[in-house]
């Protein structure tokens, strides 16, 4: 191999190294500590505490090789396969996008706000289930649908539900063209659809836009809105009176947004910020 490599310590040491020019140092070391807890089972607490635990060969040998992925660009959790989201073990491909902390903050808002409930619930564009799984381990007495238009993400998202011992029912769904009869009137919708704008690529990182998919991701510029209000509409035909939408957005659209609640006759609508400050999550009510 050229370098000799036979404790945490050295493997550490060795990450710093190589992504030292792609990652800043607060993400590198998180990422060795994904890298070693995957590859060596070794978690991060024994990490701290005992650097000189011995690595084999062959472990040496896959973080080297996830190092050389992760200087393409190719973010972790696609080399790895999975990701953890609201303490669910989540596995993700290039048809799937990443799960991230803001929407676990979503999930946070729904099962805080919406104890004890029994109705059901709909995750539209479910992509890998993580938020329909997430709700229906915290949730148990709901009944959780997940619908997404891709095969493969809902292939992912069905092998993601057994993985966690979790009880939704997954369906294949145009946003844009969605048969309402396909599902049961429900309680709650929630949705993180399409909204960064094709405007807004040139502020993403080179690893979400070489890697995840665009389809989950961009939507045009001139109709940023495009997604949610065909939720809406269908929510006109599925959702019960006094029923709930929620809604990750994007930071910019929050005044749109609210109009748009309005323009729909719903009440309650309130915005709530993600934990860096940015408006990233809507609700509204269905008047009765």
């Amino acid at each position: 191999m050229g370098i000799t490599i036979q404790t945490i310590k050295e493997i550490r040491l060795y990450l710093a190294k190589e992504l030292k020019e792609i990652y800043r140092e607060p993400e590198i070391n998180a990422i060795a500590n994904i890298i070693i807890k995957t590859i060596t089972g070794v978690t991060r607490l024994h990490q701290l505490y005992m650097p000189e635990h011995q690595v084999t060969g062959k472990q040496v040998e896959k973080i080297m090789d996830i190092s050389k992925e992760l200087k393409t660009g190719k973010p972790i959790q696609y080399i790895l396969g999975e990701t953890i989201f609201f303490d669910c073990t989540i596995r993700v491909s290039g048809a799937t996008l990443i799960p991230r902390p803001e929407t676990e903050e979503l999930v946070d808002r729904i099962i805080m706000e919406n104890k004890d409930y029994t109705g059901n619930i709909i995750d539209i564009g479910t992509g890998t289930g993580c938020i329909a799984i997430a709700l229906a381990k915290n949730l148990p007495k709901a009944l959780i649908t997940g619908i997404d238009i891709s095969d493969e993400a809902l292939v992912i998202a069905g092998e993601n539900s057994s993985l966690n011992y979790s009880k939704v029912t997954f369906i294949k769904g145009d946003i844009l063209n969605f048969n309402t009869e396909t599902v049961s009137k429900t309680g709650i919708i929630v949705s993180n659809p399409p909204y960064v704008r094709n405007s807004e690529k040139k502020y993403m990182s080179k690893n979400v836009l070489d890697f995840e998919p665009h389809l989950a991701l961009f939507v045009e510029d001139s109709d940023p809105l495009l997604y949610y209000r065909a939720i809406l509409k269908a929510a006109e035909k599925i959702l019960l009176p006094g029923g709930k939408v929620y809604f990750e957005i994007n930071e910019a659209m929050g005044k749109p947004m609210i109009k748009l609640f309005e323009m729909f006759g719903y009440s309650g609508i309130e915005i709530v910020e993600d934990i860096n400050g940015k408006d990233r999550i809507i609700k509204g009510e269905k008047d009765v």
